[in-house]
Formats: structure tokens, C-alpha cells, sequence
């Protein structure tokens, strides 16, 4: 399995880094941040708070590590158009690669992609957010946009939402010996975003506890054979907010804060358990908020405890 650092974009770019940078430095696989503009009033923060600008922040992550895989969990698609998104995601890609610690410098991102949902931002900043099934039709034609000019010399596409015509999109990918394209990590979880994933993805995410990840990723796995895709073929990642805690108290207090979303707290053996648990559903890639983990050498501790507890899951 692999495991990675989620920090949030709530907090100064120096900590957003330093957190990157100690991941990078003591064996976590991947950083991942989310894109979003502002919080949304709810379990994902206020809307006043500062928020920094995910592919900005990708972009540099790019240069200040050398090591793990870095990536946006995910893109909104109704904001980014995906031409733009290629064309930063290649560049991005190779500046990883000048950075990187791998042989041949490889680059070292993973595209993620979203169909966009978080409505405030939306209207504030007057950007059209279809009803869902609109949405959902949209992103099908984003992806296939997306990752023919990832992967053709040109592309072609006469859609209802994007046109593409003879299009050149270079750089490709900063190749090395065990990689030729940038992957594409799709997120999303009802059936109709899983059959865009099953025709697309690399990697699958969502928001679960192994149950829900169990029950999601059959579909997924109906969805690849439906098209005769090997479902082993689309990788399986998740996150949960963890708190590792022995204040059962203050546990019980931090589920009930943030519920409904998928969070384990208490002992670190409550965590390992629930690791365990998806390994056993399938999951290859577990993804750690830092929100929950304080700040400073706190959050530094309990990331060092969580690496440590994860060692025998490492592949």
C-alpha cells in the first residue's frame, strides 16, 4: 500500500510546505491538496478563511520535493478548461522531473480530476455549476479531452461542451523507465461518474470507511468489465480523517464534530485496524488529512507516529 499527506489550503503556503517537505523526507508516498477557491460553510471550512490556489501550490510542491508522487484531489472541471489543465499538468510533470530523486527523472505528478461541486464558489464567482446529470454528461467530454491531448500527437473533438480541432498539446509527460503518461486519478462515487472512471482512470478516489469503498469498488470493477477494461487496471485510494488519540473522550467528541464524513479517531491501533480493513476491500493508497493533526511539532508527531504504524502495509 501506499500512503500520503493531505494538506490543507487553509493554512500559510510555509506550513502547507513544510509539511510536503517532511512527508518527502521521511517516507510517505504522495502530497495531495485540494482544489477548491474558499471553504464551503461546512465540514470543508468557512468561506472567509484564506485559501490558497491548489495548482499553484501542485506547481511548487513540483520543485520543493524529490521524491513523492504530488497531485490535485481533485480538479474542478467546471472551472478549468482542458486545455489549460494538459498543458499545466505537462509542464507541471517536468518540473517535478528536474526535482526528482527517481532514476531517469521521472515526473512525478498524478492528474486528478473532478466533475466540481462546491456551490458558493460557484456563485461568487459566476461560474456555471449544471444540475448533476449535466455535470456528469460534461465531465464524460472533459475526460476524453483531457487525456487524448495527454497521450495524442493531436486532438480532435466535436462536443456539446468542448471542441478540439487538430490540437497539439506538448510536452507529454516527463517519461522514465517505469512510466510513459501522467496517470489520471478520477474522483467521484455514483455509478455514473464510476463508468467514467472505468473508461479513463488510472486510479479511482472517494471519501469512505471500507464498507462504502467495498460496495463502490464492485461497481467500479462492473463498470471496467462492462467494457471489457481489467479492473485491476484502476488503482484504489482513499481518505478518512484520522485522529489519532488515547483521549477516548476527545475522540468520541472529533466523530461527532465532523460527522457524517468518513473519519477514525482514538488509539493508534483503531487506525491500523481500519487500515487493514482496506487492504482487504482492495484499497492500494490511503490519503491523511492534516486538518485533524494540529500544527507544528503536534501535527509533526503524529505524522511520524502514523508513518510508523503504516510501515507493515508498505509495498
Amino acid at each position: 500500500m501506499r500512503f500520503s499527506v493531505w494538506p490543507n489550503l487553509m493554512q500559510p503556503a510555509v506550513d502547507v510546505l513544510a509539511v510536503a517537505r517532511h512527508a518527502d523526507d521521511t517516507g510517505w508516498d504522495g502530497v495531495w491538496v485540494a482544489d477548491h477557491f474558499m471553504g464551503d460553510g461546512g465540514g470543508f471550512g468557512a468561506p472567509e478563511d484564506p485559501t490558497l490556489e491548489a495548482t499553484a501550490v501542485v506547481a511548487a510542491l513540483a520543485t520543493a520535493t524529490r521524491r513523492v508522487r504530488i497531485g490535485p484531489l481533485v480538479l474542478g472541471a467546471t472551472y478549468r478548461h482542458p486545455a489549460v489543465v494538459a498543458k499545466w499538468a505537462a509542464t507541471v510533470d517536468h518540473l517535478s522531473a528536474t526535482a526528482s530523486a527517481a532514476p531517469g527523472g521521472a515526473g512525478r505528478l498524478v492528474l486528478g480530476l473532478g466533475a466540481g461541486w462546491q456551490r458558493n464558489e460557484h456563485e461568487q464567482y459566476g461560474i456555471d455549476l449544471p444540475p448533476v446529470r449535466a455535470r456528469v454528461d460534461r465531465f464524460r467530454e472533459y475526460c476524453a479531452a483531457v487525456t487524448s491531448l495527454l497521450s495524442q500527437p493531436t486532438s480532435d473533438l466535436d462536443g456539446e461542451w468542448f471542441q478540439l480541432t487538430g490540437a497539439l498539446s506538448e510536452p507529454k509527460a516527463a517519461a522514465g523507465p517505469d512510466r510513459s503518461a501522467i496517470p489520471v486519478l478520477i474522483g467521484g462515487k455514483g455509478d455514473r461518474m464510476l463508468r467514467i472512471a472505468a473508461r479513463y482512470a488510472d486510479e479511482w478516489n472517494m471519501w469512505g470507511l471500507p464498507e462504502l469503498i467495498a460496495e463502490r469498488s464492485a461497481a467500479l470493477d462492473r463498470a471496467c468489465e462492462a467494457i471489457d477494461r481489467d479492473p485491476a487496471a484502476i488503482t484504489r485510494s482513499t481518505q478518512a480523517l484520522l485522529l489519532p488519540t488515547d483521549d477516548e473522550a476527545a475522540a468520541r467528541r472529533f466523530l461527532e464534530a465532523v460527522a457524517p464524513r468518513a473519519a477514525v479517531a482514538g488509539p493508534i491501533g483503531r487506525i491500523v485496524d481500519v487500515v487493514a480493513a482496506w487492504r482487504d476491500v482492495g484499497v492500494t493508497e490511503v490519503i491523511v488529512p492534516d486538518s485533524p493533526l494540529g500544527r507544528g511539532a503536534e501535527r509533526i508527531d503524529r505524522l511520524d507516529a502514523l508513518a510508523e504504524a503504516f510501515a507493515p502495509f508498505r509495498t
